[in-house]
């Protein structure tokens, strides 16, 4: 059994006991979440396509950990002018483990 539900903005196909990196959830470590953005249920007999969400369709998750992920560089130059630019980042994310699937 796997659902595809929106979790801040990006779509996740998941299936119970799976873990994910999403973008940065303000929650303690060990505390439960649900996510009621179902758009896709899919049990191994039946798929449920929702019109746009699946009524009564949840994904129950447990925060794991927050990290950071590998660090992202942007450089930029500008040809025959002596002009270069290099920046760089680490996008935050949080570790989640699906718990339960309610459908």
């Amino acid at each position: 059994m796997y659902v595809i539900v929106d979790i801040q903005g990006q779509q996740f196909k998941v299936s119970q006991g799976q873990k994910l990196f999403v973008h940065r959830i303000n929650a303690e470590l060990g505390s439960e979440l649900e996510f009621e953005k179902v758009m896709l249920v899919d049990d191994g007999e039946k798929v449920t396509v929702g019109a746009p969400l699946v009524d009564g369709a949840k994904v129950v998750v447990e925060v794991l950990s927050h990290v950071k992920g590998d660090k992202v560089l942007v450089f930029k130059k500008k040809r025959r002018k002596g002009h270069q630019k290099l920046n760089g980042h680490r996008q935050q994310f949080s570790e989640v483990q699906v718990k339960e699937i309610v459908h």
